[in-house]
C-alpha cells in the first residue's frame, strides 16, 4: 500500500499527466488504487483483462461534458456571508440555475460553490443480482489469480478448434483428361440434340463478341492480365467465361474460372443464364457464392460471386499469412480471375486490385481479366503494368434519343384527341364545381393527372364555362397551374362571363398566379416553343424528385404509339420503384393484367421475381419493368426495346469525422448513361426517353466517385490485415487506384480497436479474424459472437441479416394507413417487451414465420404493413449466415440450441449493444420545438429522431428523457440530421461492451458515490461497490469472448461458464428495470390483470389498433425451444415444471406481469438458475391450443355480491385456436344463504359448475367426440375430479349432474388453468350479466372479444415473476 501511495503522490507532483503501473498488480491492488485515486482527486483507467490487466492513472485536466462551461471541476467560489438572508437566498438561487451546488460552512459562514453533474443516471443492483454475484464470488473469488492462471493453463491445452468447415467452392474441380472429354461429348451432344440449345448457339454466334473469341482466348493465355472494354450489349459477362473454360477443356486441362458481379442479384442471374446457354442445371459445371447462399462447390468450373466474397478467399489465403493449411491451396485453385463493370469502383474491387497485383507475380499460373463498358482503361493498364486491351463495339442496333425538351414535347403534342364520354364530362364538371366551391382538390387532381390531354385541360364546365386551369388560377395553386401550362393548356379560354384564367386570377387578388399567366402568354411559341416548356417545367420541378406523373405519361404516349416492346424504366431507389408501381397499377389504363405486366428489379426481391423479370411477356402483353442500376450491371433483358432514364442513383457518403452518413439521391455518370442507354439496343432498334436535359447530362462526372473515398472501410481494413497482418494498413491502402482519406483511415482503425479486433499497434488477435472471415460488418460479428455466448442467436440472425435491408416494413402514404402502421410497429416492439425498432423487427420476423406455419402470411403482413418479399429474403438469408456460423466453427449444432434466451427483454438489450455500439445517444425532450425528439451523440448534437420509430410513436416516450439508445446509423436528409432505427437501452450493457470506463468521486454525493465515465462522454453514478463488480463482469465477459473464438467449443471453462450464466441473469434481471416505460400494449395487458373491467360497460379496455378479426402477434407455438432457462450452458435443462405451481391467486403478492412470448407446452417456466439460493421463477401463463381432434371449452363464472346476480359463460376452439361457438347463461339471482359470510365464495364455485355443466350439455347437443374443458376455478375442478357427492354442499347436484354427463361414448377432460389463460371466458361470463335470463349460444364472437381471442390465437403469454421460497 505504502509503495502504491508513493507512487500516486509522485505524479501529483510532477508535471506528467499519466502514470501506467508497470507491474501486474492484484484485484486487491487494483481495488486500492481505485480508492487512493478519489482520495486524491485522480482518474483511474483499467484495460486488458484477467492477469494481462493493466492499470494507469490520469490528473483531472477538464470538466466533465455536462458540467458548466464556467467554472472546473476543482473550482470553489468563497462569497463572504452577509447578514442578510435575501442575499444568500439569491446566491443559492442563482447557483441552482447556473448547475452549482452550495454549501454552507457553517461557524466561518462562508459559501462554497461547487460544479454538479446534472441529471445523472445511476446504476444500482437489484437484491436479485447481488444473490448472483454473491455466489459467483463465493465460487470464484475475483482476488483468486491462481484462478486465472489455471484457466489459461487449461485454455493452452485445448486444441484449436478455430479452423473452417472447409468451403470448397474456389478450388478446382479434381477431373481427369476423361472425364473432361466426356463433359465435352455431352456438351456437344446437347447442343446437337436439343433445338432449344440450337437456337441458344445461333444466338449467341450472333453476339459481337464472338467474332474475338480466339483473340480473346490467346490474348488470356500469353499475357496474366487483360482488359475487355466491350460495349453494352457484346455479350463479354456471359461468353468469356465460356470461351476460356471451352478453350482450356479442349487442351484437357482443368480450370476455375472466378467471376465477380457486383450484386448478389447480378450473380445469381449470370450463373443461370450461363448454366441455360449450356443446357445445364445450375450447380453443375456453373455455381455462384453470394453473401447467405451459394450453389455448387468444387466440381464447378464457372463460380459467380459478389466482389467481397473473392476479397475474402484471397486475403485469408494471402501469399503472406495462413495458419489453415487447407485455405493456402485455394489460391493456386483458381486458375481465371473475371471482374466484370470494374468501372463501378466498388471498394472491394478496389481492394481486391491491389492484392492481385501484388500476388500475381507469385502465382504465375493465375489470369486476371478486366472487363466494363466503359472506363478508362488506360489508367487500368498502366496500374498493371501496361496490359493489353482489347476493345469489343456493341450491337449495331439505332437508339433514339430524347431528352427532357423532347420528352415533354412528345407528350405535350401526343394528346388523345378523342373526344370526352358523357361519364368523363360529367365527372369533370362535378369536380371542378368541387374545387370552386369547396376547395376539395382531389377529384380534380386526379383526372387531370390520369388523362393528360387538352379535352381534360382545356374542359369548360356546362354551366360556369371554368377549366381547371381557371379554378387554379383563381385559388392561387402555382404548381398546378405550371403543370397545366407546361402540357399545353390554353390561357385565353373564356369562361361563361367572359373572364379569361387571368383575369380570374386578378379578380381573386392572387398576384403570383397573375405575375406567372403573364409571363406565359407573353412567350412567342415559334421556334421557342420547346425551350419554353422546358423552362417552366424545370422552375417548378425538383429534378432529384421522380416525377411518377411524368413517367406514366410517357409509358403511356410508349403504348399508344406501338404495338410491342418491352419497357425498363431506371429509378434510383426502392422507394420510387413502389411509387412508380402504385401510379401505373392505380391507372385504368395499365391496371389490366392481360395487357401490362408490371415487374420490379431490385435486391430486395425474391429469385422467382427475378426470374420473371427474364421471361418474355404473353403474347398481347407488355412487360414494363422497375429497376435501379442493378440493370446497368446484370444480364441483358433481351425484348426491352424502349428505356426510361430518370438519371438518378441513391448514392450514400460518409463523413468520418462527425460519422455521419449522407444519403441522397445523385446524378448518374456519364458512363451509365450510355449503359442504360444501350439496354434498348441489345435486340432491336430501340429509344432512350432522358427525364433530364441535354445541357444537364453535359455536366456529368465522366464515371462515379469510388466508394473506397466515401464509405466507412473498416472491413476493408480488417481484410488487409487478414492478408499481410505484419503490414501498416494505411500503407498498403495506399497502393489502391484512388486511396482513401488518412481521416477514414484512421477512423476504422480505431472503430477495429475499439472492438476488439486488432490490438494498439494494429496487431490482429484471434477476434479480428474471426470477425473478418464473416460475411458481415465486424459490429455485427461481434454481436453474433456474443449472443451465442448469451443463448440468444435467433434474433440476432433476424438483425444481422436485416441490416441489408432498408425496407422491411412497407411504409404508406395516407394519413390514416401512416398511423396505423406507426401503431403496429409499436405493437409489435411490445411483444418482446422493448421499446425500439429493432424489437419491431425481431417480432416481425418470428410473427411472419408462425403465420407462415398456418399458411396466414399475407395475412399477417397486410394487417401489420410487413414487407412479404423482404421476410422470404430474410428467411433464406438467416439460414445461410447459420451456416457460415457452422463453418466458421462458432457453433456445432442446430440453431435453436443456441436460443433458450431469446425471448429475453434484458438479453436481446445486450445484444443489440453488442452490434451497435458505439452508435449510442442520449434522448431529451425540447420544449421549444414542439413534439421533436432529439439525440445527443458523441460527436454530434441535436439529432432528430425520425417519426416513424417506434420510441417517437410512444405515447409515453416523456418517460424516456435522458434515456439511452442505441441506434444504426445518422443519415443527413434534406432537413437536417436524422437517426431512423434506434432502441432505448439501460446502463450495464453499455458498461460492458465498452472500451475505456474512467471513474470519479462525485463532489456532491458521499464517499462511497462514484462517477463512472464511458468512453469519456457517458457519465452515469453508482456506488464504488457496484461500479466494481460491473468492471469485474466486463472482464470475465472479453475472456469468454476471446476463448469462444480462440478455441471453438461449447464448453467455456467453469469460472467463465459461471461468470457467462451469473451475467444472463443479472443482464435479465435489469432488462425492465433499466428503462422507464411501459408501451402501450404492454400497460393495456398489465391493466386487464389489475382491474376487473366489466366487458360490457363502456369503461371496458379496448385495444385501440387490433382490428375486428382474427389477429397474428407474438411468436408463439413450437418456436420457443423447450429449455429456456436463463443459462447459457448448453442443454441446460429446465429446472422446475411450473404445472403444480401458481395455481392459487395467493401468489399475486409478488407477482410481476409482463408480455412475453411462449410454445404450445402449457405454462412453461423460465428460471433464473444463476445461483442455488432463493431467486425468482418466471412462470408464463396463456392459453394453449388442444390437440389435433379435440375441442377445447374454456368456461367461467361470475358471480355480483352486491345484487347477487350469477352467470357463467365459454367458448369452443379447435385445435387451431379457431372459434366454433360460444354461450353465455344468466342464472339470475342467488339469494340463499346470503347471511353466511362464506355464501359469495360458494356462489362463485355454483356458478363455475354451471359452465362445466353447460359446456358438457352443448358439447354433446354438437355431437364433440372429444371435449377438454379448462376452468379457472380450482375448487370446481378438485369436486369433479375427486367425485365430491355431499348432501349437505349446495354444489353435490351440479356435480352429480356433470359426472353423468361425462359418462358415455365420447372423451371428456376436465383441467384447471390459470386466469391468464382463461380470458376469453372471463369476458363472456361477465358479458352474461347483460343479457337475458337464459342460455344464450354465439354463433359469432362480439365485436369487443375478438383482442382477446386475437392474444390467444397468436400465443401471446404473460409471465408471472414469482419469488421461490428457499
Amino acid at each position: 500500500m505504502v509503495v502504491l501511495s508513493c507512487q500516486m503522490h509522485g505524479l501529483l507532483e510532477s508535471k506528467d499527466e499519466v502514470y501506467n503501473f508497470e507491474d501486474k498488480l492484484s484485484t486487491n491492488d487494483r481495488a486500492l488504487v481505485e480508492q487512493l485515486s478519489l482520495k486524491m482527486g485522480l482518474t483511474c483507467n483499467f484495460s486488458g483483462c484477467g492477469i494481462r490487466k493493466k492499470t494507469s492513472i490520469h490528473k483531472i485536466k477538464e470538466a466533465p461534458r455536462h458540467q458548466n462551461p464556467i467554472i472546473d471541476e476543482l473550482t470553489t467560489i468563497q462569497i463572504s456571508q452577509t447578514s442578510e438572508k435575501s442575499s444568500a437566498s439569491k446566491v443559492h438561487q442563482l447557483s441552482q440555475e447556473m448547475g452549482f451546488q452550495v454549501e454552507n460552512s457553517g461557524s466561518e459562514k462562508n459559501i462554497h460553490t461547487t460544479p454538479k453533474l446534472e441529471n445523472l443516471p445511476s446504476f444500482t443492483f437489484s437484491g436479485q443480482s447481488k444473490r448472483v454475484l454473491a455466489n459467483l464470488f463465493k465460487q470464484y473469488p475475483p482476488d483468486d489469480e491462481e484462478l486465472w492462471g489455471v484457466r489459461i493453463e487449461a485454455s493452452g491445452d485445448t486444441t484449436d478448434g478455430t479452423e473452417e468447415k472447409k468451403d470448397d467452392v474456389f478450388s478446382r474441380p479434381q477431373m481427369s483428361k476423361v472425364e473432361i472429354t466426356k463433359r465435352l461429348e455431352i456438351l456437344s451432344n446437347g447442343m446437337r440434340d436439343s433445338f432449344k440449345l440450337k437456337l441458344i448457339k445461333e444466338k449467341r454466334s450472333k453476339l459481337p463478341i464472338a467474332s474475338f473469341k480466339d483473340i480473346i482466348t490467346s490474348t488470356v493465355e500469353s499475357h496474366q492480365v487483360v482488359i475487355i472494354c466491350g460495349e453494352t450489349g457484346c455479350g463479354k459477362t456471359t461468353q468469356v467465361p465460356q470461351y476460356i473454360l471451352d478453350h482450356m477443356w479442349v487442351k484437357g486441362e482443368v480450370c476455375k474460372i472466378v467471376c465477380t458481379q457486383l450484386q448478389s442479384m447480378s450473380a445469381i442471374s449470370v450463373s443461370k443464364r450461363i448454366s441455360s446457354e449450356r443446357g445445364e442445371v445450375i450447380g453443375n459445371d456453373v455455381g455462384y457464392k453470394v453473401p447467405f447462399g451459394s450453389q455448387g462447390g468444387r466440381h464447378s468450373s464457372i463460380v459467380l460471386c459478389t466482389p467481397g466474397d473473392l476479397l475474402k478467399a484471397l486475403a485469408s489465403t494471402g501469399s503472406h499469412y495462413s495458419k489453415r493449411q487447407h485455405m493456402k491451396g485455394d489460391i493456386s485453385s483458381m486458375t481465371h480471375i473475371i471482374m466484370d463493370d470494374i468501372d463501378e469502383r466498388d471498394s472491394s474491387s478496389d481492394l481486391m486490385l491491389a492484392i492481385l497485383r501484388e500476388i500475381l507475380p507469385s502465382n504465375p499460373h493465375l489470369h486476371l481479366i478486366l472487363m466494363s463498358a466503359s472506363f478508362d482503361a488506360a489508367r487500368f493498364s498502366q496500374y498493371f503494368g501496361v496490359c493489353p486491351i482489347i476493345y469489343v463495339p456493341g450491337l449495331t442496333y439505332p437508339v433514339k434519343n430524347y431528352y427532357l425538351e423532347d420528352v415533354l414535347s412528345i407528350v405535350n403534342s401526343g394528346a388523345d384527341n378523342q373526344e370526352l364520354s358523357p361519364v368523363e364530362k360529367l365527372s369533370l364538371d362535378e369536380a371542378i364545381h368541387l374545387a370552386w366551391s369547396n376547395d376539395e382538390w382531389c377529384s380534380l387532381l386526379e383526372l387531370v393527372s390520369c388523362k393528360t390531354s387538352p379535352k381534360v385541360f382545356d374542359y369548360q364546365h356546362s354551366l360556369t364555362g371554368l377549366n381547371p386551369l381557371m379554378v387554379f388560377a383563381g385559388k392561387g395553386k402555382v404548381g398546378d397551374m405550371c403543370m397545366l401550362l407546361s402540357l399545353g393548356a390554353n390561357c385565353h379560354l373564356k369562361a361563361t362571363d367572359g373572364t379569361t384564367a387571368l383575369e380570374i386570377a386578378e379578380k381573386e387578388n392572387q398576384l403570383v398566379a397573375v405575375e406567372l399567366l403573364k409571363k406565359h402568354m407573353n412567350y412567342d411559341f415559334g421556334d421557342k416553343e420547346e425551350k419554353n416548356i422546358l423552362d417552366k417545367y424545370l422552375a417548378t420541378a425538383n429534378l432529384k424528385d421522380v416525377d411518377v406523373v411524368l413517367i406514366e405519361q410517357v409509358i403511356r404516349k410508349i403504348c399508344v404509339d406501338s404495338k410491342d416492346g418491352s419497357i425498363i424504366v431506371f429509378l434510383p431507389g426502392w422507394d420510387e420503384i413502389i411509387r412508380t408501381r402504385e401510379r401505373l397499377l392505380a391507372s385504368s389504363f395499365f391496371n389490366k393484367r392481360s395487357k401490362f405486366k408490371v415487374v420490379s428489379l431490385h435486391s430486395l426481391v425474391t429469385s422467382s421475381e427475378i426470374d420473371e423479370a427474364f421471361l418474355p411477356a404473353p403474347h398481347g402483353c407488355r412487360k414494363i419493368v422497375l429497376s435501379t442500376n442493378i440493370s446497368e450491371t446484370a444480364v441483358a433483358l433481351d425484348d426491352i426495346v424502349y428505356v426510361i432514364d430518370t438519371g438518378l442513383v441513391k448514392e450514400k457518403s460518409y463523413d468520418p469525422c462527425k460519422n455521419l452518413f449522407t444519403l441522397q439521391s445523385s446524378w448518374i455518370s456519364k458512363a451509365s448513361a450510355k449503359k442504360r442507354e444501350g439496354c434498348a439496343s441489345r435486340c432491336h432498334p430501340g429509344a432512350c426517353y432522358h427525364l433530364y436535359s441535354k445541357v444537364q447530362s453535359d455536366f456529368f462526372l465522366d464515371f462515379q466517385c469510388p466508394e473506397i473515398k466515401r464509405m466507412p472501410i473498416e472491413e476493408l481494413c480488417l481484410q488487409v490485415k487478414l492478408f499481410d497482418p505484419s503490414c501498416k494498413i494505411e500503407q498498403f491502402l495506399s497502393q489502391t487506384l484512388d486511396p482513401p482519406g488518412f481521416e477514414s483511415i484512421q477512423i476504422a482503425v480505431g472503430v477495429l480497436q475499439e472492438i476488439g479486433a486488432l490490438s494498439v499497434d494494429e496487431q490482429l488477435n484471434p477476434l479480428g479474424q474471426k470477425f473478418g472471415y464473416l460475411p458481415v460488418h465486424p459490429y455485427t460479428s461481434r454481436m453474433l459472437i456474443f449472443s451465442i455466448l448469451m443463448n440468444c442467436l435467433d434474433p440476432a440472425l433476424t438483425l444481422a441479416c436485416a441490416s441489408k435491408f432498408k425496407d422491411l416494413f412497407v411504409l404508406p402514404i395516407l394519413p390514416d394507413e401512416k398511423k396505423r402502421a406507426a401503431a403496429a410497429r409499436s405493437e409489435l416492439a411490445s411483444l418482446y417487451g422493448g421499446c425500439g425498432d429493432q424489437f419491431a423487427i425481431i417480432a416481425a420476423f418470428q410473427c411472419w414465420i408462425n403465420s407462415k406455419k398456418m399458411g396466414l402470411e399475407s395475412r399477417f403482413c397486410s394487417q401489420y404493413f410487413v414487407s412479404q418479399r423482404a421476410m422470404c429474403k430474410l428467411d433464406v438469408m438467416r439460414k445461410n449466415l447459420a451456416a457460415e456460423l457452422y463453418r466458421n466453427g462458432l457453433i456445432n449444432r442446430s440453431v435453436t440450441d443456441y436460443c433458450s434466451n431469446a425471448y429475453d427483454p434484458g438479453i436481446l438489450q445486450a445484444v443489440l449493444v453488442a452490434g451497435m455500439y458505439p452508435m449510442v445517444g442520449k434522448l431529451f425532450f425540447s420544449s421549444k420545438s414542439g413534439n421533436k425528439i432529439f439525440v445527443n451523440t458523441r460527436s454530434i448534437d441535436n439529432v432528430f429522431l425520425n417519426s416513424d420509430t417506434v420510441i417517437y410513436n410512444l405515447s409515453s416516450q416523456n418517460s424516456l428523457d435522458c434515456s439511452f439508445v442505441v441506434y444504426d446509423e445518422i443519415t443527413s436528409i434534406d432537413w437536417g440530421m436524422c437517426i431512423g432505427n434506434c432502441t432505448a437501452v439501460g446502463i450495464l450493457p453499455l458498461f460492458l461492451l465498452s472500451k475505456e470506463i474512467d471513474v470519479d468521486q462525485a463532489k456532491d454525493c458521499t464517499d462511497n458515490i462514484i462517477t463512472v465515465i464511458i468512453d469519456r462522454w457517458l457519465y452515469f453514478q453508482s456506488t464504488a461497490f457496484d461500479a466494481f463488480h460491473m468492471n469485474y463482469l466486463r472482464e470475465l465477459l472479453r475472456a469468454a469472448i476471446i476463448d469462444k473464438v480462440t478455441y471453438s467449443t461449447d464448453v467455456l471453462s467453469p469460472v467463465l461458464q459461471a461468470a457467462v450464466d451469473s451475467l444472463a441473469c443479472i443482464l435479465s434481471c435489469h432488462g425492465r428495470s433499466c428503462i422507464p416505460l411501459v408501451s402501450d400494449f404492454q400497460t393495456e395487458l398489465i391493466n386487464q390483470d389489475a382491474h376487473q373491467t366489466n366487458p360490457s360497460e363502456p369503461g371496458a379496455i379496448k385495444h385501440p389498433i387490433i382490428p375486428t378479426s382474427k389477429r397474428l402477434a407474438c411468436p408463439s407455438h413450437n418456436d420457443v425451444p423447450s429449455g429456456t432457462s436463463i443459462s447459457t450452458k448448453f442443454g441446460a435443462e429446465n429446472p422446475s415444471d411450473p404445472a403444480s405451481k401458481n395455481t392459487e391467486t395467493g401468489l399475486n403478492n409478488d407477482v410481476n406481469l409482463t408480455d412475453v412470448t411462449a410454445s404450445r407446452e402449457p405454462n412453461q417456466a423460465v428460471s433464473l438458475n444463476a445461483s442455488k439460493g432463493g431467486c425468482y421463477e418466471k412462470i408464463l401463463i396463456g392459453w394453449t391450443f388442444p390437440e389435433e381432434g379435440w375441442i377445447k371449452a374454456n368456461v367461467d363464472g361470475s358471480y355480483r355480491d352486491h345484487l347477487h346476480l350469477t352467470s357463467c359463460g365459454g367458448v369452443f376452439r379447435d385445435h387451431t385456436g379457431s372459434w366454433c361457438f360460444g354461450f353465455t347463461l344468466n342464472l339470475g339471482s342467488f339469494c340463499f344463504g346470503a347471511s353466511d359470510p362464506t355464501s359469495s365464495n360458494q356462489f362463485i364455485v355454483l356458478s363455475e359448475l354451471w359452465g362445466i355443466l353447460t359446456a358438457l350439455k352443448l358439447g354433446r347437443e354438437k355431437n364433440i367426440s372429444q371435449l377438454w374443458i379448462e376452468s379457472d376455478c380450482y375448487h370446481a375442478v378438485w369436486c369433479i375430479l375427486n367425485k365430491r357427492i355431499e348432501k349437505s354442499d349446495p354444489c353435490s347436484p351440479l356435480v352429480q349432474s356433470i359426472l353423468e354427463l361425462m359418462e358415455g361414448n365420447w372423451t371428456v377432460r376436465i383441467s384447471h388453468c390459470c386466469r391468464e389463460g382463461n380470458q376469453v371466458a372471463d369476458w363472456l361470463s361477465k358479458f352474461g350479466h347483460s343479457t337475458g335470463v337464459g342460455l344464450q349460444v354465439l354463433d359469432a364472437p362480439p365485436s369487443r372479444l375478438v383482442q382477446y381471442l386475437a392474444y390467444d390465437y397468436c400465443g401471446v403469454y404473460k409471465q408471472r415473476r414469482v419469488r421461490v421460497s428457499d
